[in-house]
Parts: C-alpha cells; sequence; structure tokens
C-alpha cells in the first residue's frame, strides 16, 4: 500500500450534518446515512459497498428504477439540476453524506448545503463544482497547478469554435464542458469536421451550457486511469493520499469499452503518473476516491481530466483488488483506513444493449460464467440502447493479455435480446 501525506480533511464538529464517529444501525434514530446523487452502475456498486458497513443509503436519479435504486435503503427521481428540488430532498432526508455521482446537478445548491453544515459534500462542494465542469478542472490543473496538459480554449460559439482551432490547429479535440463517457466527444481532422463538432456537442452535453473545449490532439502511447484515494492514515487519522496499480483502457469515441490491470509502464512515468495525481486531488481536497485520467508517451505524462469518485474503467478492480474501487471509496468517505493491494493482473470488458427496447432479456450469461476465473455484473438498466453500457465483464489472468483475452470472451458471450 503506497502514501503520500498531505493535508488533513475535517468533518465539521457539531453540524447538522457531521458524521457520526460510529456507524449506526441502518432504518434507525441513530443511522449513518449517505445519499448518492446519481445511481447508476458506478453508484449501484457504492451503495452495495456502504450497505455492507451497516449504512443507510438513499439513491437519486433523473429516472425511475435505475440501477442504485434497486439496492438502496430509499430512492427518489428529480431533476438533480434544479436547486430548490435537491434542497427540499436533502433537507427532507438528512443525510449526513451527499455523495455526487454524476455531473447533471446544482453544484450551487451543493455549495449551500455544505456552508449552512446541513451535510457533508463528497470530495468537498468546491470540488464537486470544479470536476463537473472540464473548464474549471483544466484551469485549475494547467493554469494554478502548473501540471502539463495539451493546448486548449474554450469557445461558445460556433465562430470561437473555428477560431480556437485555428490557434490549436487539427487534429484536435471537441468535448462540452459537461458530458461523461465520452457523449458529445468529436475528433476533428479537417475543417469538413467543425460544424458536425458542433452539433454533436451541443446534443451530447449534460447540461447544454452551449460551451465546448477544443483540445490539441496528444500523439501518446497509451492513457490511463489513476485511482487515487484520499483517506485517514491508520496510524495518526489524517488524511493521506494513497494509490491503486494504474489502469490501461482502450476507448472508443470517448467511450471505455476495455480496461486491464496493471498497466505497463516505466518507473518514471508511473512516478510522474502519481505525482500529477497526488498535485490535483490535493488541490481539490476533502477524501474519497478520484479517477485521474492521464495520457502517457514514453516518460512524459499529461494531466487529461479528474472524476471525484469510482471510474468507469475501474470496474476492472471488481476482479483485480483485495478491495474494489468502490469499497476504497465507501471506506474513505466514512473516516476510514483503506488498503490498495493488487491481487491479481485482470481486465474488464463492456456488454453493450445492441437493442432499443426497455426490459431487454439476456442469454449466454451461464457461457459467459464458464470462462475461467470470469464473472459478469449485469447493470439493470430499465431501458436498453444499442451502445448503452448494459453489463460487464471482468476476469484474472496469469498477465494482463490473458485477462482481456479471457474478459472479451465472457462479454462476447452475453447476448442482449428482447423481452418481448
Amino acid at each position: 500500500m503506497q502514501s503520500l501525506k498531505t493535508a488533513a480533511c475535517a468533518v465539521p464538529s457539531g453540524s447538522a450534518g457531521a458524521l457520526p464517529v460510529r456507524l449506526g444501525t441502518p432504518l434507525t434514530p441513530g443511522a449513518t446515512r449517505v445519499m448518492l446523487l446519481g445511481a447508476g452502475e458506478l453508484g449501484k456498486e457504492v451503495i452495495i459497498a456502504l450497505q455492507r458497513l451497516g449504512v443507510e443509503v438513499i439513491a437519486v436519479d433523473r429516472y425511475a428504477n435505475a440501477p442504485g435504486h434497486q439496492v438502496a435503503h430509499r430512492s427518489h427521481v428529480i431533476d438533480m439540476t434544479d436547486g430548490a428540488a435537491l434542497r427540499a430532498l436533502i433537507e427532507a432526508e438528512r443525510p449526513h453524506l451527499v455523495v455526487p455521482e454524476i455531473e447533471a446537478i446544482a453544484t450551487d445548491t451543493l455549495a449551500e448545503i455544505e456552508a449552512e453544515q446541513l451535510a457533508v459534500v463528497i470530495p468537498t462542494a468546491r470540488a464537486t463544482q470544479l470536476t463537473m465542469n472540464r473548464e474549471g478542472i483544466r484551469r485549475l490543473a494547467a493554469e494554478t497547478l502548473g501540471l502539463p496538459t495539451s493546448p486548449y480554449a474554450f469557445a461558445q460559439s460556433l465562430e470561437q469554435m473555428k477560431a480556437a482551432i485555428d490557434q490549436i490547429g487539427f487534429p484536435c479535440v471537441v468535448k462540452p464542458v459537461m458530458s461523461s463517457s465520452g457523449k458529445g466527444q468529436s475528433v476533428l481532422k479537417s475543417a469538413a469536421d467543425i460544424e458536425p463538432a458542433w452539433q454533436h456537442a451541443m446534443a451530447g452535453g449534460r447540461v447544454n451550457h452551449g460551451r465546448v473545449i477544443v483540445e490539441g490532439f496528444i500523439d501518446f502511447d497509451y492513457e490511463i486511469t489513476q485511482l487515487t484515494v484520499r483517506a485517514a492514515s491508520p496510524e495518526t487519522g489524517e488524511t493521506q493520499t494513497y494509490f491503486c496499480e494504474p489502469i490501461g483502457h482502450l476507448q472508443v469515441a470517448g467511450d471505455y469499452v476495455e480496461s486491464w490491470q496493471p498497466q505497463r509502464m516505466s518507473p518514471t512515468a508511473l512516478a510522474r503518473s502519481r505525482d500529477v495525481a497526488a498535485k490535483v486531488t490535493t488541490a481539490l481536497g476533502g477524501r474519497g476516491l478520484f479517477g485521474v485520467e492521464l495520457f502517457v508517451r514514453g516518460d512524459d505524462v499529461w494531466f487529461s481530466e479528474v472524476s471525484p469518485r469510482p471510474h468507469d474503467t475501474g470496474l476492472v478492480t471488481l476482479a483485480t483488488q483485495r478491495f474494489s474501487e468502490f469499497d476504497l471509496h465507501a471506506r474513505a468517505i466514512l473516516g476510514f483506513s483503506v488498503d490498495t493491494t493488487l491481487r491479481a493482473p485482470g481486465a474488464s470488458a463492456v456488454i453493450y444493449g445492441q437493442l432499443d427496447e426497455v426490459g431487454i432479456a439476456f442469454e449466454g450469461v451461464a457461457d459467459a460464467l464458464a470462462v475461467p476465473e470470469s464473472d459478469v455484473r449485469l447493470f439493470g438498466k430499465p431501458e436498453s440502447f444499442a451502445k448503452r453500457r448494459m453489463g460487464v465483464a471482468v476476469a484474472t489472468g496469469a498477465d494482463t493479455d490473458q485477462a482481456r483475452e479471457r474478459a472479451k470472451l465472457a462479454a462476447s458471450k452475453v447476448r442482449p435480446v428482447s423481452s418481448r
């Protein structure tokens, strides 16, 4: 378990939202209550991890029967960008912790909740505001912390985007300032790609601010997710920074389709990656798990993005680590120590819906589970789309090459079919 000591993270004492020093029993007056804002497949796993520790969990999402709704103690459906609705729900449920799991949230309301000590926002309200918007986190990383990034510019009209591309050049990448999982992202190779990229970005943003980031294209060898945990030291109780082994991943159209752990790296590249991850997560503060995305070429490392919560590529840790990224997040936000030990090399492969239909079924699961050292997670999303992530296969092996073969084979055997 590797660590880098950082500043202590204090929980407001005496506030209504302060974390209890002991864990209560769910559904009793003394329960420890956590509210997740976003209840997709990642939130579902966090909920399960929290419930194993006896926490009462309230899951919130924009649609009914989200994966996390199916396992939480209580669930709610609201528009989380509606600050008044979000505040009313938090005031009614009185959670000790509020844990954002998606981008489309009224972050200004979370800042008010934190300032009024109604609840502890994970990792902090400021971190949530910065990371939910690519402009905030990029300016923090590049301009405040001086971390290496690709050249970039922001635009809020098609004309401004053209001017930014003239400055940065082709090839380049255009993304909405607020989106996830590659939504609204385009790689531009010529002027003919500009207008379609603008339209794609406007359609793909979680919250349509009409603003995009234009990034220069980095010719990297590979990209990684450096899972980074800010958690209590078992010796001192102060917050320290812990690292999981680096996760390599393959993306198509900005969305991850495979991940593996550990990614082979030079010692210099690994040290630089962890230095970047430590600096950005320390600047964000608070406690919990962060997914820091980095580009790597040789020994050189560039910061790309950071999520203050479990990362989709980190689904591989369900197979590889003693404690998955979801267990680590649950322990860290509750103030407990963590263990990032890698048990075995492993990989994950996405299972897509392939159908546009409500309530699909799956065949071939038995065949998938017969693949050596494999496992399958079907998320339970109520509606399928052709390219919607409906599940994932994970596997371990003697090395990541064998694990990737097994995970892809297991995923290929799961067949989404109509339930009609």
